[in-house]
């Protein structure tokens, strides 16, 4: 996919390194408060059946629980970080790559960047637990269940990795994508896929960003829209 490699090779900008670092820290530090919380949550629920002395248990429980939580919920929570710094991600890819669509550009509000993000988040753990049954009755399988929320979670993630670009040109009606179904499913499935990796998993969701504002603007161009432009490229 030209769009992913493009993205691929811009990892080494400053631009894209400092969005990454902020992103990640931010992501980081949304799970050190969820894995803080959820410890003294457990620590009153010992304390309110009166289990004495369960401190090893309580840490060892908060570990299992926020490492479940940690890889089930790092795309969701990921995701809905980077939508706080999609302008800059946008921009950058833009004036590398598409310098005349840059002028184009709509920096969202930050209460759309938050309601952005609610939607994101809601449709994430709304279908990813829709899903739930079925992913519990193929464990069975060993792989079944892996399949169903990688097939589940490349639809989101490749809605809503064009969607960063995109609603920074039609911000009005976010339905008239023009990225086709199976680019953004490819993408999805790529960087779902990565973020199951130990490393590259941390850096799939920038180079995700990335990608989709290359399949957004190669999408408006091949519709023609008046934003588009042929690309640029100093790569």
């Amino acid at each position: 996919m030209t769009a992913l490699a493009k993205a691929v090779r811009q990892l080494s900008d400053p631009a894209v390194l400092r969005v990454l670092a902020k992103s990640l820290l931010v992501t980081l530090a949304v799970f050190v408060v969820l894995g803080t919380g959820l410890y003294f949550a457990l620590k009153a629920g010992f304390a309110y059946f009166g289990i004495e002395g369960a401190g090893m248990a309580e840490a060892a429980l908060a570990l299992l629980i926020g490492t479940l939580a940690f890889w089930f919920l790092f795309r969701v929570v990921a995701i809905a970080v980077l939508q706080f710094f999609a302008d800059e991600i946008v921009a950058m890819v833009e004036i590398r790559h598409y310098p005349g669509a840059a002028q184009h550009v709509r920096a969202l509000p930050f209460r759309q960047d938050i309601a952005n993000s609610l939607r994101g988040i809601g449709r994430a753990l709304g279908y990813n637990l829709l899903v739930l049954p079925i992913a519990a009755v193929l464990l069975v399988t060993g792989v079944g269940s892996a399949i169903v929320f990688l097939l589940v979670n490349a639809v989101l993630l490749g809605r809503e990795l064009t969607d960063m670009a995109w609603l920074r040109h039609d911000p009005v009606d976010p339905r008239a994508n023009p990225v086709g179904f199976g680019s953004r499913f490819a993408l999805g499935a790529i960087i779902a896929g990565l973020m199951l990796v130990p490393v590259a998993g941390l850096l799939a969701p920038v180079m995700g960003a990335a990608a989709g504002t290359h399949l957004t603007h190669q999408a408006m161009l091949r519709r023609g829209d008046k934003m588009g432009e042929e690309p640029g490229d100093a790569a």
